[in-house]
């Protein structure tokens, strides 16, 4: 059985990382066991694919760092600017619609356009 289309997953880091990130700031670490812990580890990002898409959202103004120490432990926290909100709206809305089209395929439901 193939597991997965790896460019159909294109943009589901940023997705569920956003999503995360509107509920509260966090560090890399917490995401990826978050990330892991909420999915039931049916999305097993490591650090190498969480730290990109944090770097890069905060280069495109989406998120704010700024580093903290907790526990006497030095940390990088990322937290969801006004861009970043309105970037995952959209994003959510995309998924939504996307996920309902497939849906109709699967139950064979014609696909209603979501507003």
């Amino acid at each position: 059985m193939r597991q997965s289309n790896p460019n159909f997953m294109n943009g589901v880091p940023e997705l569920l990382i956003l999503s995360l990130l509107a509920r509260r700031e966090m560090y890399g670490y917490e995401m990826v066991q978050a990330l892991r812990m909420r999915s039931d580890a049916m999305f097993n990002f490591g650090e190498g694919v969480v730290y990109p898409v944090l770097h890069g959202l905060e280069k495109d103004g989406a998120l704010t760092a700024r580093r903290k120490t907790v526990a006497g432990r030095s940390r990088v926290y990322y937290a969801l600017t006004p861009v970043g909100s309105q970037r995952l709206d959209g994003m959510a809305r995309d998924w939504s619609r996307l996920t309902d089209a497939i849906r109709g395929f699967l139950t064979d439901e014609p696909h209603a356009e979501t507003v």
